[in-house]
């Protein structure tokens, strides 16, 4: 009889200290996650200093409460799974090194994790994957689509050319002085607000996966400083539904293109704007006539967590990948 596989996950690419224990790459035994959104908060947005040291300060912490809450000891895990990158290289290298020392300690396999592929194996923990499929990644620092033939293969067909969707959502957030993270205030004032002013969608070239959000978010950015300077006052409940508005409907006419071209068999969204209401609903309505499933994951699984981390680690594990005490943290580490 085959054994379970547990896998411990390790992420702190950003400003959230996660640990988590998942079993089989599909069932969460536990997933803590210390959030830092109140220290960065006063800052407008993440402080990479600021990060790493709440990482330190953190990272103990979680890891005990993960094996707690999961009632396992260390016998139990099969290998260690961390993000290796993308990400803030001091952040990233307080879980490398973690997971290095514990590899080395534990005498556990090592597994080093992209950050994206993380997002996507999210998904994994709600239902089995379907190949082929597609991934809109949408977060702070990405928007891309992927098409996934296979189990750890990954074809970007699609990617910002300037702006992430959340990075612009953040920006326009700040412009409107609403608070840290901007995104989940753009979306809930969208929701009462109406599409009053007519936005740019930017659909670049005809058959082009790719996105490009910087000029919409010059748009908006202008549409505020005239209105300052002729004294007008805007309704920001009308600013962003038209923004939102604006973002969403590129993200997914796009994403139903590119599933209608490759013919596949799944559409899954991921990422922290993958939480956006607006979105989800909008996607929810777009694939409701077709045969093609939509996966969203819950709010939980959306943004950075070591869950997803376990999810995908436990691929690799499974088909033999596994880094050596060499791993190393980086930044700009490629999907591939």
């Amino acid at each position: 009889m085959k054994k379970d596989c547990f896998i411990l996950g390790i992420e702190t690419s950003c400003d959230e200290t996660a640990v988590a224990i998942v079993k089989n790459g599909r069932e969460i035994i536990s997933n803590v996650v210390a959030s830092q959104i109140e220290s960065h908060k006063r800052f407008g947005g993440v402080v990479p200093e600021i990060a790493s040291r709440h990482h330190v300060e953190q990272i103990t912490l979680v890891l005990e409460e993960a094996f707690e809450k999961a009632q396992l000891d260390w016998d139990d895990i099969d290998a260690i799974a961390v993000t290796e990158g993308p990400g803030l290289v001091g952040a990233l290298l307080i879980g490398v090194s973690t997971a290095k020392a514990l590899a080395f300690a534990k005498q556990k396999p090592l597994i080093g994790v992209h950050h994206i592929a993380g997002h996507i194996y999210a998904n994994r923990l709600l239902a089995e994957f379907q190949f082929p499929l597609l991934a809109l990644i949408v977060s702070g620092g990405h928007t891309e689509l992927v098409l996934m033939k296979e189990h750890g293969r990954y074809e970007r067909i699609g990617q910002t050319r300037d702006d992430a969707a959340g990075e612009a959502f953040d920006k326009v957030a700040r412009m409107l002085n609403l608070p840290y993270p901007g995104g989940p205030h753009i979306d809930r004032l969208a929701a009462v607000g109406e599409e009053t002013i007519d936005f740019p969608r930017a659909w670049l070239e005809k058959g082009s996966y790719d996105f490009s959000f910087s000029g919409l978010k010059s748009a908006v950015i202008n549409k505020i400083h005239n209105a300052k300077q002729r004294q007008e006052t805007l309704n920001k409940e009308d600013i962003a539904a038209s923004f939102q508005a604006s973002v969403i409907e590129v993200l997914t006419e796009k994403t139903y293109q590119a599933a209608e071209e490759f013919k596949v068999k799944q559409v899954i969204v991921a990422g922290g704007v993958a939480a956006n209401k607006g979105l989800r609903m909008e996607l929810e309505k777009r694939f409701s006539n077709t045969s093609i499933p939509l996966l969203t994951p819950p709010l939980e699984l959306c943004t950075d967590n070591a869950a997803m981390i376990a999810a995908a680690g436990t691929i690799s594990y499974q088909q033999g990948k596994r880094s050596d005490l060499a791993l190393n943290a980086n930044p700009a580490l490629p999907l591939k």
